[in-house]
């Protein structure tokens, strides 16, 4: 059978590197996509105690657990030549950091690393037959794309300042360095956050769509041209990507729930040109 470049083969369909498992490449292979087992959800990890003299136990916080998934299909090729460098791209696969991502209705993706050894069987000289062991560390499923904000801090436009009491008032306008950002998904989302100076002590708060509020504070100063980078999943904090000020930061660490959360950005005194740039995407279970 020819098949045609880009061709979707029906079923299920991911990209793991640069295989279009679920579809035809450009040599005309066909990479089937049968079994994708381990996409639905990773295993939990928790613990409890027995209660002594009493019924029940101690629960522990529950944890997700590492995502291993399994790939199974099959490769048609249109000749053993294009079969077998089919098969050295699958072996060429990367031991870490590969993307494995899912088209679903709204696509996901996953960084994987091999955890297996990787199995083929010929069946003909234009067919063979594959399954790939992967796992993610990091369990959760995100969204393809980013979303990138950028929030300014706040300022007062407006208003007068009397030296005697008055019976008067006149309003002011405060533009807020706050905006709303949506997690589309079912688990927190934990951004990347770059702080641009000139600004000291800049803090960082998200209240979630629940009323829960978080704040970090960097009690340093950044100067004008230097940026500080905010790392709220690994916990780490670099001046301008090299030096680590991860002791000059407080409080807890931004994440943003399910749902659609407020970010604000304050600092110490006000500076025009400093700037928060929050990066994230989506994240489910």
């Amino acid at each position: 059978m020819t098949y045609a470049p880009g061709q979707a083969l029906g079923g299920l369909m991911a990209t793991l590197g640069s295989l279009p498992l679920g579809s035809v490449d450009e040599q005309g292979v066909a990479w089937r996509l049968q079994e994708l087992d381990g996409w639905d959800s990773p295993d939990v990890r928790a613990e409890s105690q027995p209660r002594e003299a009493d019924h029940g136990a101690w629960p522990s916080p529950v944890y997700l657990g590492e995502r291993p998934i399994t790939l199974t299909g099959s490769i048609n090729a249109p000749d053993l030549a294009t079969l077998d460098g089919a098969i050295d791209q699958l072996r060429a696969l990367p031991l870490m950091g590969t993307v494995l991502t899912v088209m679903e209705t709204v696509p996901k993706q996953a960084t994987v690393r091999r955890s297996g050894r990787i199995l083929i069987k010929y069946v003909t000289d234009t067919v063979a037959t594959y399954s790939v062991l992967v796992t993610a560390a990091d369990p959760r499923l995100y969204a393809t794309t980013e979303t990138v904000t950028v929030l300014r801090l706040p300022t007062v436009v407006g208003g007068l300042t009397f030296p005697i009491t008055l019976p008067l008032t006149v309003d002011a306008t405060v533009v807020a360095g706050d905006t709303t950002v949506v997690n589309a998904g079912s688990i927190d989302a934990r951004p990347q956050l770059r702080i641009a100076g000139p600004v000291s002590q800049p803090l960082i708060s998200v209240t979630g769509p629940d009323g829960t509020a978080t704040s970090l504070l960097y009690s340093g100063d950044i100067d004008a041209g230097d940026w500080l980078d905010l790392d709220c999943d690994a916990h780490t904090a670099y001046y301008n990507g090299v030096a680590s000020r991860r002791s000059l930061t407080s409080g807890t660490w931004p994440v943003m729930q399910p749902g659609a959360s407020n970010l604000a950005f304050r600092a110490g005194a006000y500076s025009a040109a400093a700037t928060l740039t929050a990066t994230y995407r989506s994240a489910w279970m």
